[in-house]
């Protein structure tokens, strides 16, 4: 146990000294399962996947967005749907991260990374 918590450790700090980003665990999982999974992502649909209440994946997406990580945009049949969308950033962002689990956790395998 304790291994994996160092790692997990080693992982996260290194992530701060690379990264401009100080994401929260939430904000990670979100975006982590925005670029994982096949779309389409909505609030509801990322809230009913990770079970976490609506307004908080809300506001998670809002901080991405300002971060430019994902973007929002409105579907074209049904304007009340808005669908959450990857970025080049994110994707960069995301792949800059991989590699530091890489280089940190010793393993030479590509984590495969989702594009925009």
């Amino acid at each position: 146990m304790r291994e994996a918590l160092t790692l997990w450790r080693d992982i996260v700090v290194r992530g701060l000294q690379n990264n401009a980003y100080d994401l929260s665990t939430r904000q990670t999982g979100i975006l982590l399962t925005i670029y994982l999974s096949p779309p389409p992502h909505t609030i509801k649909l990322l809230s009913d996947t990770l079970l976490i209440s609506k307004p908080a994946v809300c506001r998670a997406v809002d901080m991405l967005v300002r971060l430019g990580l994902v973007k929002r945009k409105r579907d074209e049949k049904d304007s009340r749907i808005v669908h959450i969308q990857r970025t080049v950033k994110g994707s960069v962002y995301l792949s800059e991260f991989a590699e530091i689990i890489n280089t940190v956790s010793g393993n030479n395998q590509p984590l495969e990374v989702l594009s925009a």
